[in-house]
């Protein structure tokens, strides 16, 4: 299989999501990425459901190997030493000063190693008033006003994914691909400074453009309304999606599939601006529409008539869908914790391959004696 990043070595001192997402990234690419874990209890997302192997440490850790050092102790600061002194990234995602405290301070890794790229990940920035705040995944979207787009109108409470944490540590792997490729055509190790806020505000980028552009404040409902998409629970309890966005073939192709042609008379939808302004009775027309049949069945009558549309899956059945199944999307491979570890290949292919070589995320110290024996063989030789 193709490994892009084949050759490049990757010493990741990360724990919960954007160090270890970041490290992934670059893991999936082909990277040697290698984990360092703290003795005994390694990245504290292991135990985050008890244990040492939860699903969320598992989420971000595939494709690495796991060495346990404690670098306050001189021994395995030394080892720690050693893996930098042949690596090209270090990855750490500690609030500003911590690292230096772990003797993995930007001045003292480039004195082993002047090529080093340096990637240092944190909530708030490097620098300013608010850089020792602690931040976590709501905290930083909070801040970037990405939250407040997600937020339900009614019953406010925060919902979704860790978007933050993810986003972040995609962008840090850009900026690792980046700073290496830069080194390889004769340029010099870089320090990659890149926070959650800053990542956020750069994703939230739609928000801010029409701020600047037109002094509009998007909510939660902006984006939805404009691009006319919906979501409908249908008669045997599954959901529907579609998006209409501005063509009026779709509009119509909608109307066709649903049997509600009558609603081209209705001047409250008969116009694209019009039924932006009249989303939610539109919603409240449709809803008792949908749940007249089941979702198989709008789907065959939604796709004969052209419109954007899929099944609004659970997790347990978007794998299971037969253009996600044609793409194999759903890897399985041999664990040494759970059996099989099964998960979501990276999303890319290069000359027609999509990578489908998986290591399971490691356990704890799995391939510590193995690192170690490498970089005996390497100072001996």
């Amino acid at each position: 299989m193709v490994k892009i990043l084949k050759g490049v070595r990757v010493v990741e001192l990360g724990t919960y999501i954007t160090g270890p997402a970041c490290g992934m990234h670059l893991a999936d690419l082909g990277a040697d990425v290698i984990k360092v874990e703290r003795p005994g209890t390694g990245d504290p997302f292991r135990a985050f459901k008890g244990g040492l192997y939860s699903p969320h440490y598992q989420t971000y850790n595939r494709n690495k190997r796991s060495i346990a050092l404690d670098t306050r102790d001189k021994a395995d600061l030394e080892v720690f030493h050693d893996l930098i002194a042949g690596a090209d990234v270090f990855i750490q995602n500690f609030r500003p000063g911590v690292a230096e405290k772990l003797g993995a301070g930007e001045d003292a890794l480039r004195a082993i190693n002047p090529k080093l790229i340096y990637c240092a990940i944190s909530g708030l920035g490097a620098t300013g008033p608010a850089r020792d705040r602690p931040v976590f995944d709501s905290v930083a979207q909070a801040a970037s006003g990405y939250l407040r787009l997600l937020t339900p109108p009614e019953n406010p409470r925060v919902i979704g994914p860790a978007i933050a944490d993810a986003v972040t540590g995609q962008y840090a792997a850009m900026a690792c691909i980046a700073a290496l490729f830069e080194r390889e055509r004769g340029g010099r190790g870089r320090r990659i400074d890149i926070s959650m806020l800053e990542a956020m505000c750069h994703f939230n980028l739609d928000s801010f453009t029409h701020y600047f552009s037109v002094g509009e404040v998007m909510g939660p409902l902006s984006r939805p309304t404009v691009s006319q998409s919906y979501t409908f629970r249908c008669a045997d309890g599954k959901w529907i999606a579609f998006h209409l966005s501005s063509p009026e073939k779709f509009w119509e192709g909608l109307l066709a599939a649903t049997g509600q042609q009558s609603l081209m008379e209705d001047p409250r939808f008969n116009e694209r601006l019009q039924r932006i302004q009249h989303q939610d009775e539109l919603i409240a027309h449709f809803t008792p529409v949908f749940a007249g049949k089941p979702r198989d069945a709008w789907c065959a009558l939604l796709e004969e008539n052209e419109v954007p549309y899929s099944p609004a899956y659970e997790s347990f059945e978007a794998l299971e869908d037969p253009q996600a199944q044609h793409l194999g999307i759903k890897v399985s491979v041999p664990s040494t914790e759970i059996g099989t570890f099964t998960t979501v290949r990276a999303p890319y292919s290069f000359d027609g391959m999509a990578e489908t070589d998986l290591l399971a995320p490691p356990a704890l110290d799995e391939h510590g004696a193995e690192i170690r024996e490498e970089l005996r063989k390497r100072k001996a030789g």
